[in-house]
C-alpha cells in the first residue's frame, strides 16, 4: 500500500513552472539613431525604427523598449537584452547567435530564419506573433514562457531548456535533437509537431492526446512496425 501511494504522489506530481520576468520599465527617452557596436542604450524607447542590416554586435540594452522595429539582417551578435520588452518587432534573417535575453518580453514579434544559437534565454516571455525557421541550436533557456505564438521549424538541437513552457501555441516541425529537458511543459501547445530528436523529450511533459499525434514518430524511432 505504501509503495501504491508513493507511485500515486510521483504521479500527481506537477512539472515545476517557469519563473516569469516582471519588466518595469521607467520613463523611456525617445531615441532615433542608429546601431553601433557595443553601444550601451539604458531607459530609451526604440520606435518604428528601420534598424535593417545595421551593426550592434556587443551591444547592451537596459531598461528599454523595442517598438515596431525593423531587423532584416541587423547584426547583434553578443547583445545584451536586459529588463527590455520588444513589440511588434520584424524582420528576416536577424543576427543574436550568442545573445542574452534576461528579464525580456517579446510580443507580437513577426520573424524568421532569426539566428539565436549560442544565445541565453532567462526569465523571458515570447507571447503572440509568429516565428518562422528560429535557431536556438545550442542555446540555453531557463524559465522561458512561449505563449500564444506560432512556432514553425524551430531548431532546439543540443539546446538546454529548463523550465520552459509552451502555452496555447502551435509548434510545428520542431528538431530536438541532441537536446536536454527538465521541467518542459508541452502540453498547452495546440499542435505539436515534432521532426526530429523526438528521443531527446525525456524530461518534458506532454497531454495524452499529444502521446497518440506522436505515436508513429515514436514508432519509427524504436523501429516498431504498426499495421492493422
Amino acid at each position: 500500500m505504501a509503495t501504491s501511494r508513493n507511485q500515486h504522489r510521483q504521479q500527481q506530481k506537477k512539472v515545476a513552472g517557469a519563473r516569469r520576468p516582471e519588466v518595469r520599465l521607467p520613463p523611456l527617452e525617445p531615441y532615433e539613431g542608429g546601431l553601433e557596436p557595443d553601444g550601451d542604450y539604458d531607459g530609451l524607447a526604440l520606435t518604428g525604427l528601420d534598424l535593417t542590416h545595421q551593426s550592434g554586435e556587443g551591444a547592451r540594452f537596459l531598461d528599454c523598449s523595442l517598438r515596431e522595429c525593423a531587423l532584416d539582417g541587423a547584426r547583434l551578435t553578443g547583445a545584451r537584452f536586459l529588463d527590455s520588452v520588444l513589440t511588434g518587432v520584424r524582420g528576416v534573417g536577424t543576427e543574436l547567435a550568442g545573445a542574452q535575453l534576461r528579464d525580456v518580453e517579446v510580443v507580437e514579434a513577426r520573424l524568421g530564419g532569426t539566428q539565436l544559437h549560442g544565445a541565453v534565454l532567462e526569465r523571458t516571455v515570447v507571447r503572440g506573433g509568429k516565428i518562422d525557421y528560429l535557431n536556438l541550436r545550442a542555446s540555453k533557456l531557463k524559465d522561458v514562457v512561449f505563449e500564444g505564438c506560432v512556432l514553425s521549424e524551430p531548431d532546439f538541437g543540443g539546446a538546454v531548456l529548463q523550465r520552459v513552457e509552451f502555452l496555447d501555441c502551435v509548434l510545428t516541425g520542431a528538431d530536438f535533437t541532441g537536446a536536454r529537458l527538465a521541467d518542459v511543459d508541452l502540453r498547452g501547445v495546440q499542435r505539436l509537431e515534432i521532426a526530429a530528436g523526438v528521443e531527446s523529450l525525456s524530461g518534458a511533459v506532454i497531454s495524452s492526446m499529444q502521446l497518440l499525434d506522436l505515436a508513429p514518430v515514436l514508432a519509427a524511432r524504436l523501429g516498431v512496425r504498426v499495421e492493422d
